[in-house]
């Protein structure tokens, strides 16, 4: 680990940046009170911006500036109401109850209504110990109004000072996690791999990735100032994303038969080679990354090109020297890798010349970008938020568990002799989210932050005297908790206390003993209390849930390889088509994959078929893959086969995952809930666990995003492909491994619009079961046959199965018989390499089909068996 780039990278993320401004917003109007003999002034208006805080989360200026008008205007009201009914028991507890609900409940319009709802919650629960009558309650909350008014302007000010930066700093980012899951990759050519472990790193880094991107796609394609213009800056901004995008994709759509690979070549060091380069390449990556978030032009030197060039004459020689009829396997699908790192290498030197903002560089590759119908939007119904007032709802069950804890909460510190009772209702609303999984972690968190914080701030106050130094100390843990606020929220907790503890012994040193013993009671009173709610009272278990997801993600899934093998069969459905089909399999992968991590966190008396259920979202992963590699096939530019004899293999895994989704569904009725009727989350698409994490000041934590909002994949190229993770023993045809491209290029045709015949320099393939007409491969036509058809539609599959890998068995002994011969180059090897992928990708393809119909039957027994 080189902590030089971590740190290099750390002081250049927004993430610090977001922490310092978060510090100025925060003390700035303290500090001024207390100069002018107006403490209390100032720390109100400190309170008033650390409301608005939470719902200034990173994305398009006018999502922001709206969020922050509507926070301000609803803290006003929390505040203003709040004063009203304290000091009167019954009313503080029946506001108390009935405002924990309203607001839990308006997250159904997405995570920033939720962090608006929290705000409103934070500032009723601090204003509890207000003490104040008569026109002091409306003072205030004016004051409130203004700290919030201050720090919406501060915020928007610096926006508009330097609009690109935080776009540019979580592009960087983008692309370093972009390196992370490369370097995870690394592993594969290592001796004696683990796949499980290796595939299980994988998953979880995707996740990130999805993360990552989606912030970008937010800051690009939602800010119309970026999307619109044309300055160079927003330019080079849009086609660093549009590449990095294809990179990955490109690093995710070629996966090897690693097993055979070792077999094959773990008595040479070609293996380690390989090794050795992508591990550079990560570097390069990395440093690439880093770059970009500070603005500086990065080149590749002249060491990676070297290492390439190396690598490609170290791979020919070991091809001359011991290539035969009975390895040709293995040759082929390492020439694949090569091809593979060759278009990684091109791909990110495009990047790094974008990164020097040369605007002849950036005018050669300009794009017609259309992002409309990429991004999604949420619309403020009245009819979302009642169409969730019933039980199935699992916002409504977690708005009532959050009321009903703090009400608990509030009774506790009502009627038992607690210091700061505040601080049990601020953990509650702070710790308990939707979702079981994340309140346990957030919980275990919390009290494990608060009491290592408590040392930490009690040995600094022991060691240091100086009441200035002290103050510096107060802030640099104010920097540090906030800039750890959307990544590690131990960290943020571990520094957030002791600099809450520092402010209070500066107030008030008299009482600081006890309000470090008060400050550790109450959380773990508030901890109990949430850990209670979040075990009885109608916990969201994500198994109740999964079989939704996995049904859905089936369903992306067909959708996305009927519309990319419908360019085989000879009816091209359309970039736009295309892409959005591969996005919403993208995002389904997504969810499937945190549902999955969700039930894992579970009990396991809740993890109910786990091992079954990883297989499943193992063989999604698998079915996504192959179909990328195929799309990289019909988007490379280069020559493939177009023929209707594929149909019957396309049909037939259509129909088994047509098949596999009814079973899913059936299953999940009969467990209680209908995913395709009932009115569980109507108002937000059906996610389940990246957290999207919210500033935050003193004890107000990031309302975290449990029902993961369906990703903004925008324009051209910006989806994220599926995550590769195969099985240590692949359905393989012949136990070759083939590569997807025999050629690198630096820019890639899109999908669809390729500008060439398709079949130039290779005769159309003949059709291999006589002459079809190409049925409608459209998502409303029919896509499975009936009852009285299964045995004939059985039969058609088989032939075509059979047709199509006798072509491509004839066509390897005839290329075995030419190496025997000495014949290294033919024209049989040149179509061989293209035939052979394109039929082993649908050979993968169907056999995962027919794995995911037989998983889901064994998950439900009484499935029908057609």
């Amino acid at each position: 680990m080189d902590y030089r780039i971590i740190y290099r990278s750390f002081i250049h993320s927004h993430y610090l940046s977001e922490g310092i401004r978060i510090t100025v917003g925060l003390t700035l109007p303290a500090i001024i009170g207390s100069y002018l003999n107006h403490e209390g002034i100032g720390i109100t208006l400190s309170l008033g911006a650390a409301c608005v805080i939470m719902v200034d989360n990173a994305g398009p200026v006018m999502h922001r500036k709206n969020a922050m008008l509507v926070c301000n205007a609803v803290i006003f009201i929390s505040s203003l109401l709040t004063g009203f009914v304290v000091g009167t028991p019954w009313a503080t507890g029946l506001l108390i109850t009935v405002f924990c609900f309203v607001f839990s409940m308006i997250g159904v319009y997405g995570a920033r209504a939720g962090s608006i709802g929290l705000a409103a919650l934070f500032v009723m629960v601090l204003n509890l110990t207000l003490k104040a009558e008569g026109w002091a309650i409306l003072l205030n909350a004016t004051y409130i109004l203004c700290g919030g008014i201050w720090y919406m302007l501060l915020s928007l000010s610096l926006y508009g000072f330097r609009p690109y930066k935080v776009t540019r700093q979580a592009l960087g980012d983008c692309i370093q996690v972009t390196s992370d899951y490369l370097l995870w990759r690394t592993a594969f050519y290592g001796r004696n791999p683990d796949y499980d472990q290796i595939y299980s790193n994988l998953l979880d880094k995707q996740v990130e990735v999805h993360e990552k991107q989606d912030l970008v796609r937010e800051l690009l394609f939602k800010s119309r100032n970026i999307v619109k213009e044309s300055t160079n800056t927003g330019r080079v901004l849009l086609l660093i994303f549009l590449d990095i995008i294809d990179l990955f994709e490109r690093v995710m759509s070629s996966h090897q038969d690693y097993k055979q690979l070792h077999q094959y070549f773990d008595h040479t060091d070609i293996l380690e080679k390989f090794r050795s380069l992508l591990l550079e390449i990560c570097e390069d990556l990395n440093e690439t990354g880093i770059a970009v978030k500070s603005g500086k032009p990065y080149m590749m030197g002249e060491k990676l090109e070297q290492s390439l060039r190396q690598l490609i004459q170290d791979f020919e020689a070991l091809r001359d020297q011991e290539r035969t009829a009975s390895n040709v396997e293995g040759f082929i699908g390492l020439r694949n890798v090569l091809n593979g790192l060759e278009d990684i290498v091109s791909r990110l030197q495009t990047i790094q010349q974008y990164s020097t903002y040369d605007l002849r560089v950036n005018k050669k590759n300009e794009r017609e970008v259309n992002y409309e119908r990429f991004v999604t939007h949420q619309d403020i119904d009245a009819k979302v938020l009642l169409d969730n007032f019933n039980w199935k709802s699992n916002t409504f069950r977690h708005a009532l568990r959050v009321s009903l804890a703090t009400t608990a909460g509030f009774i506790v510190s009502e009627f038992f002799p607690v210091g700061h009772g505040y601080w049990i209702l601020l953990t509650i609303i702070l710790i308990m989210k939707p979702a079981y999984s994340i309140t346990k972690k957030r919980n275990t968190d919390r009290l494990l932050g608060t009491i290592a914080g408590a040392g930490i701030g009690v040995l600094v106050l022991y060691f240091t005297r100086d009441r200035h130094l002290i103050f510096g100390v107060m802030i640099l843990f104010m920097i540090v908790a906030y800039s750890f606020m959307r990544t590690r929220y131990l960290v943020f907790v571990t520094f957030m206390t002791p600099y809450i503890l520092i402010l209070f012994y500066m107030l008030n040193p008299i009482h600081f003993r006890s309000l470090i013993s008060d400050r550790i009671l109450d959380t773990a009173i508030g901890s109990v209390i949430a850990w209670l709610a979040n075990v009885l009272l109608a916990p969201a278990w994500a198994y109740k849930k999964f079989y939704e997801n996995l049904q859905q993600t089936m369903e992306a899934n067909k959708n996305y390889f009927r519309d990319v093998a419908s360019s085989f069969v000879g009816r091209d459905v359309g970039i736009t088509q295309y892409k959005l089909s591969r996005k919403h399999a993208y995002v389904a992968l997504a969810n499937i994959s945190d549902a999955l991590n969700q039930m894992l966190a579970e009990p396991k008396r809740k993890q109910k078929n786990a091992t079954d259920l990883h297989q499943l979202v193992v063989l999604n992963y698998m079915m996504a893959s192959h179909t990328a590699t195929l799309a990289a096939i019909a988007r490379d530019g280069t020559q493939f086969p177009v023929d209707p004899g594929y149909m019957p293999v396309v049909e037939a895994v259509i129909s088994n995952l047509t098949l596999g989704e009814e079973i899913l569904q059936s299953y999940q009725i009969g467990m209680g809930d209908n995913p395709k009727t009932g009115p569980v989350e109507k108002g937000i698409p059906v996610k389940t666990g990246i957290e999207e994490k919210k500033p935050v000041f003193m004890d107000m934590d990031v309302p975290v995003k449990t029902e993961m909002e369906e990703k903004k994949p925008a324009v051209m190229d910006m989806d994220i492909p599926a995550k590769t993770a195969m099985e240590e023993k692949k359905p393989a045809f012949m136990d070759m491994d083939v590569p997807v491209k025999t050629e690198m290029e630096k820019t890639k045709p899109a999908f669809g619009d390729r500008g060439i015949p398709v079949n130039t320099g290779i005769e159309e393939t003949e059709s291999m079961i006589g002459n079809r007409t190409v049925p409608d491969l459209s998502q409303e036509a029919p896509v499975r046959a009936g009852p009285k058809d299964h045995e004939a539609e059985e039969s058609s599959t088989r032939q075509g199965i059979r047709h199509m890998n006798e072509r491509v068995a004839e066509m390897v002994g005839l290329r075995k018989k030419e190496l025997e011969k000495g014949i290294l180059e033919s024209e049989t090897s040149r179509s061989l390499t293209l035939v052979k992928s394109v039929n082993d990708q649908f050979n993968f393809i169907y056999k995962i089909s027919e794995e995911l119909l037989k998983n889901a039957k064994r998950l439900t027994p009484n499935a029908p068996n057609s």
